[in-house]
C-alpha cells in the first residue's frame, strides 16, 4: 500500500488535504486501541507483575478496579480486594507463590486466605483457617486507605455489592 503524503488530497474524497482530514483521526484510533488494550488486562497478569516487583524487592502499590496489589522491600506481595476486605499473599521473601485464582472470561474465583483491616501505618490480617491475627510490617496502610475511600466515593454501595456472586451454598429466599 502506498503512503499518502500529508499535502495530498485525502483518500476519503472530502476534498481536504490528508493532514487536515483523516490524518487527524489516526491518533484517536490509536488511543482507543490503547484504552481497549488496557481493559484487556487480566487479574492474573496484574498478579504476575506484582510478583515480579516482589522478586525485585521493589516497593510498589497499585490498583485495578476493586483489587489492590502491593510489594515490599522484603520481597512480599499481596493481592487485596476491597468490597469484602479479602486478601491473599502472592509472593514471600522474593519468591512468587502459586496464586489461588481461577479466571475465565466471565468470572474470577479466588481462594482468599485472609481478611484485612487498615490503619494509618499498618494492615492487620486475620487468617481464615485458624483466625490468627497479625500485623503486616512495612505495609502501605495509608495508600490502601486512600484508594478504598476513592473507590467508595466513585461507586455506590449497591454497585460494589454486585462485584461478588453469591456462593453456591448460600440460599436466597424470595
Amino acid at each position: 500500500m502506498a503512503k499518502i503524503g500529508r499535502n495530498e488530497k485525502c483518500p476519503c474524497q472530502s476534498g481536504k488535504k490528508f493532514k487536515q482530514c483523516c490524518a487527524l483521526k489516526e491518533p484517536r484510533l490509536q488511543s482507543q486501541q490503547t484504552q481497549q488494550q488496557e481493559l484487556m488486562i487480566t487479574l492474573m497478569s496484574a498478579v504476575k507483575k506484582i510478583q515480579q516487583e516482589a522478586i525485585n524487592k521493589s516497593v510498589v502499590f497499585h490498583e485495578l478496579g476493586v483489587f489492590f496489589f502491593f510489594s515490599t522491600a522484603q520481597g512480599d506481595a499481596w493481592l487485596m480486594e476491597m468490597t469484602e476486605c479479602d486478601c491473599v499473599q502472592v509472593a514471600k521473601g522474593g519468591k512468587a507463590l502459586d496464586a489461588p485464582i481461577d479466571e475465565n472470561s466471565e468470572t474470577i474465583e479466588i481462594n482468599w486466605s485472609h481478611t484485612f483491616t487498615v490503619g494509618d501505618n499498618h494492615i492487620e490480617l486475620t487468617d481464615y483457617a485458624d483466625k490468627t491475627v497479625r500485623l503486616l510490617e512495612n505495609s502501605p496502610g495509608r495508600e490502601l486507605n486512600a484508594a478504598m475511600k476513592r473507590i467508595r466515593n466513585k461507586f455506590s454501595e449497591e454497585q460494589l455489592k454486585k462485584v461478588h456472586l453469591p456462593h453456591p451454598e448460600e440460599s436466597t429466599t424470595t
